[in-house]
């Protein structure tokens, strides 16, 4: 069964693009691209959408907006895919339900991947996305004082493994270079994160490194 997916941008050039190119995956059904959050929104209500790809600046409604619509009111998962990597769209999208971020320069292959994972029930976030989230989360505005990694959350809900597991997200490790580095399985890391998860309330591991490096739940 292919994945249902509906590409939300203002730019009509982009939209007909990205249909062209995902249609050519077999795993992909373009069911329909809109120019504005609040077609996304409408169009995810009145059908069966497994993953909406959104920009973030749209007219009417941006991308952020329409994703907490969708995420609230629809079963779709929202996919954000722009030219924006500023933090604070970053920031606003994760807290508004969206399950994956991307930069619209990947390769086609790597946005389909994307999609895959998403629709499969994961996350996505791109290196050079969680890599700019990190130098703003990390950016102290008293310029005498550096923020002590970790410092901030309450290690006494912790296990030593989970702290150091937590750690290495927050520096960007995928769970193979984790593994590797405190050579445990990809398996042990994957139970370790899904307890931290429900001590926290969590829902995925963006969420872990910013919890991590600033000791905040959003």
């Amino acid at each position: 069964m292919k994945i249902k997916v509906i590409i939300a941008d203002d730019n009509p050039f982009v939209r007909e693009g990205m249909r062209i190119i995902l249609t050519t995956f077999d795993e992909i059904e373009v069911l329909a691209s809109v120019q504005d959050g609040q077609e996304a929104v409408d169009f995810c209500r009145q059908n069966e959408v497994d993953v909406a790809l959104l920009d973030v600046q749209m007219p009417n409604m941006n991308g952020v907006e329409a994703t907490k619509l969708i995420a609230e009111q629809t079963g779709t998962k929202a996919l954000i895919l722009t030219t924006f990597d500023d933090e604070a769209f970053i920031l606003d999208a994760i807290s508004s339900g969206a399950k994956g971020y991307l930069l619209k320069n990947n390769d086609p292959e790597r946005i389909r991947d994307a999609i895959i994972t998403i629709y499969n029930g994961h996350n996505v976030l791109q290196d050079a996305v969680l890599d700019k989230l990190k130098s703003s989360l990390l950016a102290d505005k008293d310029k005498d004082k550096k923020m002590d990694r970790g410092s901030k959350i309450d290690r006494s809900l912790f296990t030593d493994r989970e702290y150091d597991i937590m750690s290495l997200i927050a520096k960007g490790l995928s769970n193979r270079e984790i593994s590797k580095k405190l050579f445990i399985s990809e398996g042990t890391i994957a139970n370790h994160i899904t307890s931290i998860l429900g001590k926290k309330s969590l829902t995925h591991r963006t969420q872990i490194a910013i919890y991590f490096l600033t000791g905040e739940v959003d």
